[in-house]
């Protein structure tokens, strides 16, 4: 088999992988609210104040795990740390189905985000087997991934929610299951043997990775960037179900099948059209199309009158996902190989603190705003209206910091590595271009 014939054939697996690892996650968004209210024998609306630390619980493991994560498998290789998370999150969405309370709830979303960060050694496997003219199309297609397994995932979690809060919990358990003995069988190691590099304890918690920042130089401000944007996608994250239900009176079902319009609109946007919007515009180009668009929706959610007006703005906000990946494969290609799991795993970091910091302020400031929203429903846009003022200056960040790289082209001020290769460097040199 050829180089060329193994990097496609490697990419279908691995985006298989990550799709159904998505239909498992997927399954339980629209049953969340509800059994949070079951667990916690509240109503929905009171039992939102709850679902900021159960949601943070997930992150914060995850934060505290994806590090770790990533630089095993930049020392034992991808394949083996995917199937050990994919396992390890098959058993723990039964242990969820059978949490009698609301703290059983919380632990079971902990051991969820020890074993979640299958998609950070993903990203990584992504980065082995791409080039500087498909990188960022690649990291598009683990959106479309996500997309198609959210097509999937919320639509059978809104259908079999009619059977118990808790029966998603165990389909969701069977696609993690299934998806680990797909990997077993035909996932292919996309890191060589004599790539790998020394596994080290203080690149390898969260505090540590993200001292690793430094090393990016001129691109550490767009770290920071990436955690804005997270910040205020945490809004449509944490609120969506409730946003809706409240709201526009939508049931788990109907949330479930919006779940899966915004699926389909990802997988198109990001599998179809991300790269060639890149293609056109370059990725910084689309990395401030993204921002801007993200920016416009968070702002128009909050003041839609009619629940049905939320499939309208469920197109742009599919749009915005392109940032991701053009931010994503502007610093991967700056990165040694045997390092692209610790880059991936301080993107999780990242996405862990927002989501441990999001959905908690987000669901209080829901949670607040909610009786004022009984005569004002503009009231229940408030986190939305937050969030959009955080991507406004995510958007001026993002401005400052392309024109402060405009100013310089040595590719050896980009990373701090004294094992970089001339091939490396050679790699920068064409990004800059």
């Amino acid at each position: 088999m050829t180089t060329q014939q193994f990097s496609k054939n490697a990419l279908i697996f691995v985006l298989i992988t990550i799709a159904m690892d998505a239909i498992g996650l997927g399954i339980i968004i629209p049953s969340l609210p509800s059994l949070i209210a079951d667990a916690s024998g509240l109503s929905i609306t009171e039992s939102s104040k709850y679902s900021g630390p159960v949601l943070a619980t997930y992150a914060l493991m995850q934060f505290l795990f994806s590090p770790l994560i990533g630089n095993l498998s930049d020392r034992y290789g991808r394949k083996p740390v995917i199937l050990i998370s994919l396992f390890g999150l098959g058993i723990d969405y039964v242990f969820m189905y059978f949490a009698p309370s609301l703290i059983w709830l919380v632990i079971g979303r902990g051991i969820s985000g020890m074993f979640g960060a299958s998609f950070t050694t993903a990203a990584a496997y992504i980065a082995d087997i791409s080039t500087n003219e498909n990188r960022a199309r690649n990291f598009g297609m683990i959106g479309a991934a996500f997309g198609v397994g959210f097509i999937v995932g919320p639509a059978i979690g809104g259908l079999v929610s009619d059977w118990g809060v808790r029966v998603p919990f165990l389909v969701a358990a069977f696609f993690s299951l299934a998806n680990f003995i797909y990997g077993l069988f035909f996932l292919k190691e996309s890191l060589p043997v004599e790539q790998r590099r020394k596994f080290e304890w203080k690149r390898a918690n969260p505090i540590g990775a993200l001292i690793q920042i430094q090393r990016f130089k001129r691109n550490k401000y767009l770290f920071l960037v990436v955690f804005m944007v997270l910040m205020a996608n945490m809004s449509v994250h944490a609120l969506w179900s409730y946003y809706n239900m409240a709201r526009y009176g939508w049931s788990a079902k109907e949330v479930g099948l919006s779940l899966a319009v915004v699926g389909v609109s990802f997988g198109l946007i990001q599998g179809v059209f991300a790269g060639v919007v890149v293609k056109k515009i370059g990725e910084k180009g689309a990395a401030i199309l993204g921002v801007i668009t993200l920016t416009i929706v968070t702002a128009a959610i909050g003041v839609l009158p009619y629940g049905w007006m939320m499939y309208l703005i469920i197109v742009p906000y599919a749009f915005s996902g392109i940032f991701d990946p053009s931010v994503r494969s502007i610093i991967s290609a700056q990165t040694a190989r045997n390092e692209q799991g610790e880059l991936q795993g301080i993107f999780t970091s990242l996405m862990s603190v927002a989501e441990v910091i999001g959905p908690i302020v987000m669901m209080w400031l829901f949670y607040k705003s909610t009786p004022y929203a009984a005569e004002q429903p503009v009231f229940y846009g408030i986190p939305f209206f937050v969030a959009a003022i955080i991507g406004l200056g995510a958007f001026f960040l993002l401005r400052w910091v392309f024109k402060a790289q405009s100013e310089f082209n040595t590719p050896e001020v980009l990373y701090e590595n004294p094992e970089t290769t001339a091939v490396e460097v050679e790699n920068v040199e064409d990004t800059l271009k």
